[in-house]
């Protein structure tokens, strides 16, 4: 039996956890995941769905705000970390017998960083995947047990290619494992020469330019939805644009219009169709909801 630390935290790796659990041949002994926070408007004390899937198979769990200093109660073969989103230490790293395994979503050394998914999606990329790699002290640098490629479709947005690669990196993660404990995987080093990097998103970045094609911005919002979001200015107010899609109607760069009870916010080359869409201090609307609730934004400027 191989005794497992897992440290993650979101959806993402709930997925992972419950194969560990699953194999028959991995015991998964305790789970790292980052402190219960508060969410929405109320601010509820909320767990991290990787604590209350832990808890319900009865797995000791902490909650360190850092692993820096942390001493791992217990000793274990080996540790996996998935979208656990803290900064896992030297001395983290060299706590399991055969150190700790990581699931990245791409294909090193491709996307290191802290945002491959979104980077893809934003770059228009067509095709990602996953790598389960040995971790070092570095940022994804570390030698490559085993990849395996996902097909990104046109209209997948951050959630859908998530659970994608989550379905894939599951079993790939626990055969690997088992092969690399057993000495009959050998992991590879990275192409350093080949690295490229992404950055964590902000607020911020999910502001549309609407000068760029309307590929580019619906690429975005692929790569944006749900966090943080795309959103533009409009009468010195914030709008969120919660849903939309590419379209070839033609109308101008950055003017909003109503078209068969449609809204329309015109791109460098053609428009995008908004869906479902959020003014700042009012409640999600669909778009005939706010055609009738703010006629005289039709043929306004947006920012």
């Amino acid at each position: 039996m191989i005794t497992t630390v897992f440290f993650g935290t979101h959806t993402f790796a709930t997925i992972i956890l419950q194969a560990l659990i699953d194999d028959p041949n991995i015991e998964v002994q305790l789970v790292v995941t980052q402190p219960d926070k508060p969410v929405g408007r109320k601010k509820i004390l909320t767990s991290p769905p990787v604590k209350i899937l832990a808890e319900s198979h009865s797995i000791s769990v902490i909650q360190p705000e850092t692993l820096k200093g942390c001493i791992l109660p217990g000793t274990f073969d080996i540790g996996v970390t998935a979208q656990y989103g803290l900064l896992v230490p030297k001395q983290i790293l060299d706590t399991p017998t055969y150190g700790i395994l990581n699931v990245h979503t791409s294909l090193l050394p491709k996307y290191r960083g802290a945002s491959p998914i979104q980077s893809a999606l934003i770059a228009g990329d067509t095709q990602t995947g996953i790598t389960i790699m040995k971790m070092d002290i570095g940022l994804d640098t570390g030698p490559i047990l085993t990849q395996q490629p996902v097909q990104i479709g046109p209209d997948d947005t951050y959630l859908i290619l998530d659970q994608k690669l989550a379905k894939i990196a599951a079993p790939a993660l626990t055969e690997a494992l088992k092969a690399y404990v057993a000495g009959v995987l050998t992991p590879i080093k990275q192409d350093t020469a080949a690295a490229t990097h992404c950055k964590q998103f902000s607020r911020d970045d999910g502001k549309v330019d609407w000068k760029q094609t309307t590929s580019t911005i619906y690429n975005l919002y692929r790569g944006l939805t749900p966090w943080p979001g795309i959103w533009t200015m409009i009468d010195g107010k914030r709008l969120k644009l919660l849903h939309i899609s590419p379209s070839e109607v033609s109308t101008p760069c950055g003017i909003m219009s109503y078209i068969n009870n449609n809204i329309h916010i015109g791109t460098a080359n053609a428009s995008i169709v908004i869906h479902e869409i959020q003014i700042e201090g009012r409640p999600v609307q669909s778009a005939n909801q706010f055609i009738q609730g703010y006629p005289r934004y039709d043929e306004c400027v947006v920012t």
